[in-house]
């Protein structure tokens, strides 16, 4: 039977086994056939004798059996994958409805009517409403045009190509210039692009009264203001269901590849300003490669055509990419790595042999990743030219941050992308591997079902007002004429550089937002550069590097100095920077902006620390140094009946993970009376109440010995003895009086509650005689209490706190989503330890995203865990310190599965809890987790969206929590008061209220405050 359900898991394209004519395994049995010359012979049930059905297996069997199970999770990984491809495929009735429209299109283009020749800047032709897709600047410009229907009509893209994907289904149609449209010299000053935005407009004119269309619109390919593009979509029920974009084309070889070399200049200095100069012209690669692109179009499908032919799964493997890239949102915008390069990289390790024709989908993807994982394009170009005449590909280099050089040898595929975006989907592809093949990861979720919003740490905002001015003071103007006077492209590569420079090993990735693909009507002016959404860059910081305040310089008499001091400007000389640690990157950023750019602090809105002031990290410290200090004394202790053998903290604020963490109080005793027969201290009347001081519970273990009694009632006993034998021991000078059940240590101010526990008590507590005499053993309340406390919760407290140690910032995320619990009174629901389980998952499962950097990124994406966690159908699992192994993952979700009805609600397995979910065995409900968390949570994210983007107002700032009440800071009515007091159970709720909310409590903190 194993055998039989080997050939069943195998992946059909790594299948090894040898086979006859028939398709048959040559080494499986046949029954005899009736006709020994049928050739379709029938496989039968092998009947075998009690000595070979219980055979060891052979060592070949035991290797097939090996190579199984390694591929079981990427062969249910291709399962997947060719489940989602069916999903994304264009079904036959959506294709035949593209069809017949791109029919009606392609008829109504060819009876365009033609125009008599005018002037360039003539539009008197253009009659009606209809506006031209291009910004006349400069307004003079020579030469002729005239309409004439197109020279041809093609389609182009994704769509011919079999890799058209939904959602967003867009058909691309090239419509042919004709030539006599064209001069010679129209490569030179934007007349090309003008022509081509004429055309256009020419196309929608005559197209406005065609019935069978349903809207017009005006695009840019990629945001590139060269070249605009069309958009039409059909009439009635169909009109949303896909676009067709028309791309106005030059007519094959109509100029020149040479023309257009990287190092070439195609527009005139004095053309551009009106002013003369002797200096040599610039060149214009960015503008070369925008009109060189207008001449490919087709010869691009052809190679990808003839690629496609001869890889099978071709298409299918592009579609997967193009989903990956859809779902980190790298595929839109100026300079993204669109499908059409998705498509060229599949198609270079093709002819490379990087990858083979007969690979399916799922190994394309595989390999593509890898590709670019492992390849930097901005240090090593990669070509699929095969022709002498071609471009050097150093050219190309000296001119674009990304080379990727296609098969005409003339044109970079990525002429846009600046250094930072593929550096991104570097960052992207690197990911996506790590957790590809491991067996505790969903991959197929993690790698194309889950959107992946921005996950920087922090996220600075420029507005696009300043940064005309700063293209002036950088001296900018060739850059400026290159990118045809688009000063945010201009702007961008230094501001990148710059800030590269200035934050260096503090941050892991600099990335940058990709302007969406303006779209307007047909009658509306196009929508000036100013009107693009801020310019916004992220910032993945480096915890260890990211809140240091020294930056340090080479030596004095180095040559770099030089540089170093021209970096950083008078701040180069200090010795010392005041800053604020969780302020650093913030104080780069604005005093590299306003040294270098002329771009002031406060048009600068930098989203990161906007949540800092509601979390407090000094209690904490404060707590744990003081708990360091009891623990070594507890060691030191000596006249002990056993010894002590660990000393474990059992209190959220030794994980650092407390929303408001005792604070140390020294008591005026002027306040208070003296009981003396039970040594204890009572208000005198007139003075406030007492502060209440929260203890801190510390689980001592004593050495295990043979004197312990096996009695349940007896080890109460000998505990007790033990507590007055420490409260004996270390009470020196304190006037304590010794507590038989435990003993308070006063330290620093704080209250620490000890707790003495011993091993096996638990297990006595389930130990019971039966009427019989014999023992009987059931768990019980008791035992699981015991165990929580005394076991469980040390032990977590232990693994959180060295989660701290490895993530600088997990204590405050579970700072956070506790005040955010508090907030929306579901602190009962989810208690303290059920939420720093749910905060450590973020952290040691992040996948396809790396760990949290930042408090803000890591609330995001706790408040999506809870919206999109599947907690009816899976159990959450938090591999504490690594030591579950993908066995162990599946055996929690079979016994998951297999329990479901009796297990809760929120299943949370750990290392040390596979199979109960001890810290969520009775809350939440099933009311809190359908109705209150999904609503609570849904409320937050429009309130925190507008910090992830840019603000609307030049003067607003992003970093004041008073923006903040109902997320973290919300106040409490009335009646919810009312429900906090009256509850049994919302004692943690109504300290919350005290702390934050009473002023009498306050004013007794101040009096007694050391």
């Amino acid at each position: 039977m194993l055998f039989l359900f080997f050939l069943q898991m195998i992946p059909s394209d790594l299948s090894q086994a040898k086979e006859d004519g028939n398709g048959v395994p040559a080494n499986a049995k046949r029954s005899k056939p009736e006709d020994q010359g049928e050739q379709d012979a029938v496989l039968r049930p092998v009947k075998l004798s009690r000595t070979e059905l219980y055979k060891p297996p052979t060592v070949e069997e035991l290797n097939q059996l090996k190579e199984a199970e390694s591929l079981f999770h990427c062969s249910l990984l291709k399962m997947q994958m060719e489940e989602l491809l069916k999903e994304v495929a264009l079904s036959e009735r959506r294709k035949k409805q593209i069809d017949s429209f791109v029919k009606t299109v392609t008829e109504a283009l060819q009876s365009v009517p033609s125009f008599p020749k005018v002037e360039l800047g003539d539009l008197s032709w253009l009659a009606g409403s209809v506006k031209v897709p291009f910004i006349m600047m400069p307004a003079e410009n020579a030469g002729k045009f005239q309409m004439a229907p197109p020279a041809s009509v093609d389609l182009i893209g994704s769509y011919p190509l079999g890799t058209c994907i939904k959602p967003r289904i867009t058909v691309d149609l090239a419509v042919t210039i004709p030539a006599e449209v064209l001069q010679t010299k129209d490569d030179m000053n934007q007349r090309y692009p003008r022509k081509r935005a004429l055309y256009l407009a020419g196309l929608a004119q005559h197209l406005s009264s065609s019935a069978e269309i349903g809207s017009m619109r005006y695009s840019c390919l990629h945001g590139n203001r060269l070249r605009p593009l069309l958009l039409l979509t059909p009439s009635g029920k169909e009109s949303s269901n896909f676009t067709v974009r028309l791309h106005a084309c030059l007519p094959p070889g109509y100029f020149k590849p040479s023309r257009f070399h990287p190092q070439r200049n195609n527009i005139r200095t004095k053309w551009y300003t009106g002013l003369d100069s002797s200096d040599p012209e610039p060149p214009t690669p960015h503008y070369n490669s925008s009109v060189l692109g207008d001449m490919l179009p087709r010869a691009h499908l052809q190679f990808l055509s003839a690629v496609s032919s001869q890889c099978p799964a071709f298409a299918e493997g592009v579609a997967l990419i193009k989903v990956w890239l859809r779902q980190r949102e790298l595929d839109q915008g100026a300079g993204c790595f669109n499908g059409f390069l998705a498509s060229m990289t599949l198609a270079y390790l093709l002819s490379k042999h990087r990858v083979n024709n007969n690979m399916t989908a799922y190994q394309l993807l595989r390999n593509t990743l890898h590709f670019l994982a492992t390849t930097d394009l901005t240090e090593t170009a990669i070509t699929l030219a095969r022709k002498p005449d071609s471009t050097a590909v150093s050219d190309f280099q000296d001119a674009f941050q990304v080379v990727f050089v296609d098969p005409s040898g003339h044109l970079n595929l990525c002429a846009e992308m600046t250094e930072c975006t593929y550096k991104q989907v570097q960052h992207e592809a690197s990911l996506s591997m790590q957790f590809w093949d491991d067996a505790t990861v969903n991959g197929f979720h993690a790698l194309l079902m889950t959107p992946e919003a921005p996950g920087e740490d922090q996220r600075p905002h420029l507005p696009l007002v300043k940064l005309q001015a700063s293209c002036k003071k950088l001296k900018l103007l060739s850059e400026l004429m290159d990118h045809s006077g688009n000063y945010v492209r201009t702007m961008l590569p230094y501001i990148l550089s710059l800030l590269q420079q200035g934050l260096g090993q503090r941050i892991l990735l600099l990335t940058h937002s990709l302007s969406p693909d303006p779209e307007w009507t047909v009658e509306a002016e196009p929508p000036k550069h100013k009107a693009q959404p801020p310019l916004s860059f992220g910032l993945i910081l480096r915890p260890d590097y990211a809140a240091s305040v020294l930056e340090r310089g080479p030596p004095a008499d180095s040559p770099k100095a030089a540089e170093f001091r021209k970096l950083w400007g008078p701040r180069s000389e200090l010795r010392q920077s005041a800053c604020e640690k969780r302020l650093v990157p913030r104080q780069i950023v604005n005093h590299l902006l306003q040294l270098h750019a002329d771009i002031p602090e406060s048009c600068v809105r930098y989203v990161g620390a906007m949540m800092d002031d509601v979390i407090q990290m000094k209690e904490s410290l404060k707590v744990v140094q003081s708990y360091d200090d009891l623990s070594r004394k507890l060691w030191r202790l000596e006249g002990l009946p056993l010894s002590v053998t660990a000393v474990q903290g059992a209190h959220p604020a030794l994980r650092y993970t407390q929303v408001f963490p005792p604070k140390p109080l020294k008591l005026d005793y002027s306040f208070f009376g003296k009981e003396k027969s039970s040594r204890s201290l009572l208000p005198k009347e007139g003075k406030p109440c007492p502060v209440y001081i929260e203890p801190i519970t510390v689980v001592c273990h004593m050495e295990g010995s043979g004197k312990w009694p096996h009695d349940r009632v007896a080890i109460r006993h000998l505990k007790a003895a033990f507590h007055l034998s420490l409260g004996g021991a270390a009470d020196q000078g304190a006037q304590l009086r010794p507590d038989p059940a435990l003993h308070v240590f006063p330290q620093d101010g704080y209250a620490f509650r000890v707790h003495v526990a011993y091993h096996r008590e638990p297990q006595v507590l389930r130990e019971s005689v039966g009427p019989d005499g014999l023992l009987v053993v059931r768990d019980n309340e008791a035992a699981q209490a015991l165990e929580l406390a005394t076991v469980h919760r040390p032990l977590l407290t232990s693994t959180l706190h060295g989660l701290q140690q490895q993530h600088p910032c997990f204590g405050a995320v579970c700072r956070l989503a506790k005040r955010w619990l508090g907030a929306q009174l579901l602190s009962d629901d989810i208690r303290e330890d059920a939420a720093d389980l749910l905060v450590a998952s973020l952290f040691l499962h992040p996948a396809p995203f790396t760990a949290p950097s930042s408090p803000q990124v890591g609330f995001l994406r706790f408040l999506r865990l809870l919206s999109s966690f599947d907690w009816r159908n899976n159990p959450l699992v938090v591999n504490l310190n690594s030591k579950l192994t993908a066995a162990d993952y599946t055996d929690i979700k079979n016994d998951f599965v297999a329990g479901r009805d009796s297990l809760p609600v929120m299943f949370i397995a750990t290392p040390s809890d596979k199979k109960l979910s001890l810290w969520t065995k009775r809350e939440p409900s099933v009311q809190v987790i359908l109705q209150v968390l999904g609503r609570k949570q849904s409320h937050s994210f429009p309130i925190l969206e507008p910090f992830r983007v840019a603000h609307s107002s030049p003067g607003a700032h992003c970093g004041e929590t008073a923006t903040l009440p109902g997320i973290i800071t919300s106040e409490l009515s009335s009646r919810q008061l009312h429900i906090c007091v009256l509850g049994v159970t919302h004692s943690k709720r109504l300290s919350y209220l005290l702390r934050s909310s009473a002023e009498t409590i306050r004013q007794i903190q101040k009096h007694h405050s050391p």
